[in-house]
């Protein structure tokens, strides 16, 4: 064996020689000072020869004095930066069996939410720094040196060393505490077995409000002082939560406290960590003045979704990255099974097809990448906690689900590997053209791509289908490139009303449980819509038959001639849970024809107001007593529309009851649910020369105490078509006013007129974008919010001049999708340009609308 620690360099992961069994920590954070020392005895069994310890270790500074391995001391101690390993060497071959690794440590806690780092808050009037842990997913090795890999799972002691008037969590609850002046040394109890990224450390001022479970369990939600009675909601989800876990898992709660506490600095939406449950506050807290139902769905679903965690990931965990899908899309799928039990009234399962949907989406690009996916390296984890980890793979699981029945899938003993395999170590998916020849139904499968191109890839395809009612149902996998299926299998020899010779409509991928799209001829496409008109079609199959549409519009594999003509058919729809999926359709189709059709946008805008409009007369502007979550969130969303799509009326309405509100804000004529629409409509009349409505927005951002209602204003400040304004807001961004986390805000509401300017301003603080926005997840969203709204083949080129060179693996994913992105909306723009029967069937819908 090489006697060099170079031999370790440049490895995805750690050697197997030796491996913790337990971690004795003591950590003292200065909170004051920004700075953390620790102690670390680390129970070690040595299983092959060597004379080396290898351990992760990140922007710590270890004293190399403290270490011993038993009563060795090392010969040499090497700390590799780029592997962010750390390679103990001794002089002789280290003794079989269990030893202590011990050394002291300090570092830093910085402000990049990843690692131990401090997070801003105002308490008494004061700004004060509060110390927290985010380690997922190669993190913990800014805390403490350890194997930071989640197949090293070992036990756990911390010791915290803090100020006595702070309030310190961590995963287990304390075991005893001891007080010595203005310090006070807190030991909690031992964990179970557990990795690394698990772990969790939070101190702070804070209060708590609590609960029990059925079977006893404790849960708390801490927030800031003051704010508990926003955490009610989600410490009620979170008590039902685990009850229905508890049962559906068949395990009890592993352990003996669940906390959950939000964080005012945080980068994801919310980490799993094990009994310590971190959100950022507008994913934890949820007031029922201020907070909008969206807000609250969301709150729920993330509960539901960290919860799940505790089980699946936690108790049970996934030997390395490549399989961080079955942690997330497991946990996504599960968290719309325990809403929809705690909250039938909101169709979740419905809304679950907006994750089936970000999933294709991603997923139809060359630069996508399998569920199961290689990671050579610690800095690529980070990108793949992505919509193909989480939407496809909760996606793929209802499919599978669906398809073998809830039962069986709880016991999982079908023969499933060969069809899961197609779908888990391929990317991308099939899209089904079907087609009628006589008695038989003719299906054909191809990789769907948007690029128009047809992939190599081959699926077995759980296919579902029925005919004229939903009564006669067909399943059948798919194997081969094509098969076909006898009609009378499964159609009503009876139609639905007993007619005669109506055009009877087939449904291919029904309440679409499957990941793959359809393409139906002429005739069964125009009875589907017949279908549509005539009510006869489910909300999820109603929202399939768009979304599959738009898609294969965008492909260039039919006309968005015809897409128009479809939409036609859901003018008299009413539900928010498939009007979510046509406004998304219509805002992609309006902010196309800007660049495809200058000359018809304005028709095509109008078609498309046309289309929402009648929905929004019934709703107007004001909550009716009694009406539903989903016509509340219904509201809003069109509102929104309207305004983006330049509805003169509603921006004028949105902008009366602005100032309304801006003079009272008891008034009752903004409750929160309608703000955003308000908001962006008086964006959309700002400019230069006048900015009264845009500083008003930014005093009604200073003044806002509640995170939601700051999230809100930043998304519409970047909306304004006065380019000056646009970067105005963008270098707000730059400011201590707006914390680092929610920079995504501004980013995502740029408007069409503000594209330019924003890349412009992008490339002059690039080198500043990245030192300060260090994680992944937030460097990507500077790309992906403003590469993708160009539509040239000239500016994809002006892109990869600019970044050559100078891609990281941080961002590489993000950057080579986005600029795919624009060239596919380069090629379907030409497609556009070329469609003879457009601005005929455009004045057509327009006037049977008069």
């Amino acid at each position: 064996m090489a006697a060099s620690p170079d031999q370790f360099r440049g490895h995805a992961r750690l050697p197997h020689f030796a491996a913790p069994l337990r971690y004795d920590l003591r950590l003292r954070p200065d909170l004051a000072a920004c700075t953390f020392t620790g102690a670390a005895a680390i129970a070690v069994v040595v299983s092959a020869p060597t004379r080396f310890l290898v351990l992760n270790a990140a922007e710590l500074d270890v004293d190399r004095a403290s270490i011993r391995f038993q009563d060795l001391a090392p010969t040499d101690v090497a700390q590799f930066d780029e592997d962010e390993i750390m390679v103990i060497s001794f002089d002789r071959e280290l003794p079989f069996g269990e030893g202590v690794l011990t050394m002291d440590f300090t570092g830093t806690l910085n402000d990049q939410m990843r690692g131990f780092y401090r997070s801003k808050y105002v308490y008494n009037g004061e700004s004060r720094n509060m110390a927290v842990t985010q380690f997922e997913a190669a993190d913990a090795r800014r805390c403490f040196p350890c194997w930071d890999d989640p197949a090293f799972k070992a036990k756990f002691k911390l010791t915290l060393e803090v100020p006595s008037d702070l309030v310190a969590l961590s995963n287990m609850p304390v075991a005893k505490e001891t007080v010595s002046g203005l310090t006070k040394t807190i030991y909690y109890e031992e964990s179970p077995l557990m990795s690394t990224y698990l772990v969790a450390i939070v101190v702070g001022i804070f209060d708590y409000i609590e609960s029990s479970t059925s079977e006893g369990t404790k849960v708390r939600v801490y927030t800031q002082v003051g704010k508990t009675n926003q955490g009610k909601f989600a410490l009620d989800v979170a008590v039902k939560s685990l009850d229905l876990y508890k049962d559906y898992f068949a395990t009890p709660y592993p352990l003996p406290k669940l906390d959950m506490i939000a964080i005012p600095d945080f980068s994801a939406g919310a980490m799993e960590n094990y009994g310590l449950v971190t959100y950022r506050d507008t994913a934890l807290l949820y007031d029922e003045l201020l907070s909008s139902a969206s807000n609250k769905q969301q709150v729920a679903i993330t509960v539901a979704h960290e919860l799940a965690h505790q089980w699946f990931g936690n108790l049970v965990t996934m030997e390395w990255w490549t399989h961080l899908w079955l942690n997330e899309g497991f946990a996504s799928w599960v968290s719309y099974l325990a809403v929809e039990s705690l909250f039938p009234e909101w169709n979740n399962w419905t809304q679950f097809l907006d994750e089936t949907t970000s999933g294709l989406r991603l997923d139809a690009l060359a630069e996508s990448h399998p569920i199961e996916v290689e990671v050579n390296h610690a800095s690529e984890i980070d990108a793949i906690f992505d919509s193909i980890s989480y939407d496809k793979g909760a996606s793929v699981i209802r499919m599978l689900q669906s398809y073998l029945g809830a039962e069986c899938f709880q016991e999982s003993g079908e023969p499933v590997k060969d069809l899961m395999t197609t779908w888990t170590k391929q990317q991308g998916y099939p899209v089904i053209y079907a087609k009628i020849n006589g008695h038989d139904l003719e299906l054909e499968q191809a990789q769907f791509l948007s690029d128009g191109s047809s992939g190599p890839g081959m699926w077995i395809v759980p296919v579902t289908a029925c005919c004229g009612s939903y009564d006669a149902q067909k399943k059948f996998l798919l194997k081969d490139k094509m098969d076909k299926i006898n009609i009378k299998e499964f159609s009503d020899s009876q139609s639905a009303d007993g007619e005669k010779n109506q055009i009877i409509w087939i449904k291919l991928n029904i309440d679409q449980t499957g990941f793959y799209r359809v393409k139906y001829d002429d005739e069964l496409a125009a009875g589907l819509v017949n279908a549509i008109k005539a009510k006869k079609l489910s909300l999820m199959d109603k929202i399939g038959i768009v979304e599959d549409s738009y898609a294969l519009s965008v492909a260039c594999k039919q006309t968005l001639t015809s897409l128009l003509r479809l939409l036609n058919a859901y003018n008299d729809e009413s539900d928010y849970t498939v009007l979510s999926h046509v406004t998304s359709v219509c805002l992609s189709i309006s902010k196309i024809t800007v660049d495809a059709t200058p000359d018809l946008n304005k028709d095509i805008k109008q078609l498309l107001i046309n289309l929402l409009l009648p929905a929004v007369i019934k709703l107007g502007w004001d909550p009716k007593d009694g009406e539903s979550h989903l016509d509340v969130m219904l509201r809003s969303l069109l509102l929104t529309a309207l305004v983006r799509l330049g509805h003169n009326e509603t921006i004028n309405e949105g902008v009366r009851r602005f100032h309304i509100f801006f003079e009272d804000g008891k008034t009752s004529l903004l409750p929160p649910d309608t703000r955003k629409a308000a908001y962006l409509a008086v964006m959309r009349t700002v400019s230069t020369s006048s900015r009264s409505g845009f500083d008003a927005l930014l005093k009604i951002y200073r003044e806002a105490s509640e995170p939601q209602e700051k999230s809100r204003v930043l998304g519409s400040l970047s909306s304004s078509p006065d380019q000056d304004i646009v970067l105005e807001a963008l270098n707000f961004m730059f400011t201590d006013e707006v914390r680092n986390q929610d920079s995504f805000y501004i980013l995502g509401g740029i408007s069409l007129e503000g594209r330019e300017i924003a890349w412009t301003w992008l490339k002059e603080n690039w080198d500043h974008v990245l030192k300060t926005w260090k994680s992944s997840s937030l460097i990507s969203d500077f790309i992906e919010s403003i590469v993708p709204r160009f539509t040239s083949e000239e500016k994809a080129v002006e892109v990869t001049e600019f970044f050559a060179g100078q891609v990281k693996p941080s961002f590489e994913r993000a950057l080579k999708q986005s600029l795919e992105r624009v060239r596919i909306s380069a090629r379907w723009i030409e497609s556009i340009r070329s469609e003879p029967k457009l601005g005929q069937t455009v004045q057509e819908l327009l006037q049977a609308d008069a």
